[in-house]
């Protein structure tokens, strides 16, 4: 997770503001590169929740570990705009594959053991990887280094993870998941509302995650933020998925994730219009702090009311979070290139992530 997530799609946001100084990058043509990956990470899910994949989980987590690795440290190497956009579709293809498969084997064997509860570690690695690539794209720049040496660093710690993950996952531990028939029609509306939250969280999100270093960059008031400001965002995503599942069980999950949404949207208005220090560090905190959780907790929700289908209900999740990352990189990049600033595309991020928080809101007496 921590390799293939927090790096491999991850990374792209801290090396960003030098690669578009570097390659002379409009704000829109680096929101396209964004959304490449954020599409391959969406055909990617649906590919790896096919029940009719062949082979085994570990084959495919290690080979997707090799091209997350591999597309990562191409990307110093290549000028060419359609050659950036298939590089990052590729990873976000293979980072999909990645958490589909590591949460199949790490979950199956956290069951196995009776020690389930240690399920947030896995998914908390996301913020470590975040946190690693904010330290190695500060380690090169500090000793002098362009942004095609961070796109090669990232690259080769990731391919250094694929070796270790060889050694530590053993042949024959994994199971694969049986396949189910599709919802009926009344399973669909009971999970679609749901969707819709959940894409519109996609969409609210994204546009911070992608673009906060380079609004850092781009402010005097907080500039000397920018070497740290990915770094709070990992270390505050690593405990949240703990935090929020624990408050899913206190309050309900569907009331945590519409209290989640909120905070977020704090997070994204504070980065654009809290113009100081306390306004970066507030929205780096909210930021991290929020959106795995929100990923866990609108998948626990979308699993409470799928019946007896839980599968294609996930997909359906999976396939509107996915449509909500790909427009809002999009969508801020030209909105930017229009306006001069992220204040508007931030905006509009914010009251995507006070709709999905309303919506949330109103379902909570279907999903406990």
């Amino acid at each position: 997770m921590a390799t293939a997530m927090g790096i491999g799609r991850f990374i792209y946001t801290p090396i960003l503001p030098p690669m578009v100084e570097g390659l002379g990058l409009t704000k829109g043509e680096a929101g396209l590169i964004a959304s490449a990956n954020f599409l391959g990470y969406l055909v990617g899910a649906l590919a790896a929740a096919s029940p009719a994949l062949p082979g085994s989980a570990r084959k495919w987590l290690i080979g997707a570990l090799a091209v997350s690795a591999g597309t990562t440290g191409l990307m110093g190497s290549v000028d060419s705009l359609p050659v950036f956009l298939t590089l990052r579709f590729a990873g976000g293809g293979a980072s999909a594959f990645v958490l589909v498969f590591s949460s199949l084997l790490v979950l199956e064997g956290l069951g196995a053991a009776g020690r389930s509860g240690l399920s947030a570690l896995h998914f908390g690695g996301v913020g470590v990887g975040i946190a690693v690539s904010a330290i190695l794209t500060w380690a090169i720049a500090d000793m002098g280094g362009g942004w095609r040496w961070m796109w090669y660093a990232g690259g080769l710690f990731s391919l250094v993870t694929v070796l270790v993950v060889a050694l530590l996952v053993a042949e024959g531990t994994e199971s694969r998941p049986a396949a189910a028939g599709g919802p009926d029609g009344a399973e669909r509306m009971r999970i679609m509302p749901l969707a819709v939250a959940y894409g519109l969280f996609g969409f609210g999100y994204v546009i911070t995650a992608t673009f906060i270093v380079a609004i850092v960059r781009g402010s005097r008031e907080s500039a000397a933020l920018e070497p740290f400001v990915w770094l709070v965002v990992g270390l505050a995503a690593i405990p949240s998925v703990a935090v929020w599942a624990f408050l899913g069980r206190r309050f309900g999950v569907i009331r945590a994730f519409a209290a989640a949404c909120v905070v977020e949207a704090v997070g994204v208005v504070a980065s654009v219009l809290w113009i100081s220090v306390s306004g970066v560090l507030v929205a780096a905190v909210f930021l991290g702090g929020t959106f795995m959780g929100i990923t866990a907790l609108g998948l626990m929700a979308a699993r409470g009311l799928s019946g007896a289908h839980p599968r294609r209900a996930l997909a359906i999740m999976t396939a509107a979070f996915g449509l909500g990352q790909v427009i809002g990189p999009i969508v801020a990049g030209y909105g930017f290139d229009l306006t001069g600033s992220f204040v508007w595309p931030s905006l509009l991020a914010a009251a995507a992530l006070g709709a999905s928080a309303f919506l949330a809101a109103s379902m909570v007496e279907r999903v406990r």
